[in-house]
């Protein structure tokens, strides 16, 4: 994804700029058949995180949250969204695992990477890529709630249209179909992490 401050390339590429079908991501979009059709643009993406961290940092103002998130999926979201919020804030990282196949979690999680900061008194922002059922961040959110931070709220990029609703998800991107996507963080096998929107993936899950 471009940086928010500047515009998606839209010059020919006889002036030396790449056209959109040129960049990376989108070749490889063309090339690959397991890559279905886009669900979120590029450019739909920009406009919602500048809309997000104006919200945040109207809410978050005089209090600047530290950002906690959850990897590997949320490190570009996370990134962009951070540069898009006009405070101080601070970061930190959790990884957790949960058991299940590999399209739905079994709710069992265990955490692989847990934060180096202590949250007590904290204002604290979990950032999610995605929530689909909903288990892995009620079982996030117990945990980091027994740290005592002094708010906790969480801003997921995308949500799966779900009988679960969560009461926690105070900032959201995008509620999407249950669909499995990739792109922007989200990946298959590591795969597809790169691509700059989010695609359904078509393709057999490992």
């Amino acid at each position: 994804m471009a940086p928010l401050s500047s515009p998606g390339p839209d010059v020919a590429s006889a002036s030396g700029v790449p056209q959109v079908a040129d960049i990376p991501g989108e070749r490889l979009a063309r090339e690959d058949p397991d890559l279905g059709e886009v669900i979120v643009t590029e450019d739909e993406i920009r406009d919602k995180i500048r809309e997000l961290g104006a919200r945040i940092t109207a809410d978050y103002a005089g209090r600047p949250p530290l950002l906690v998130g959850v990897l590997k999926g949320a490190f570009v979201f996370m990134s962009d969204l951070s540069r898009a919020i006009a405070l101080s804030v601070e970061f930190d990282f959790m990884a957790v695992a949960s058991y299940g196949s590999s399209t739905r979690t079994s709710g069992v999680v265990r955490i692989v990477k847990d934060l180096d900061t202590d949250l007590a008194g904290r204002h604290v922002l979990v950032v999610e890529d995605i929530v689909d059922s909903g288990l892995t961040l009620a079982f996030l959110l117990r945990n980091l709630a027994a740290r005592q931070p002094a708010s906790l709220a969480v801003c997921a990029l995308l949500v799966k249209d779900t009988e679960v609703t969560s009461p926690e998800l105070s900032y959201i991107g995008f509620h999407i179909p249950r669909d499995f996507v990739v792109g922007y963080g989200l990946d298959v096998a590591e795969r597809y992490r790169n691509l700059p929107c989010i695609r359904r993936y078509n393709g057999q899950l490992p």
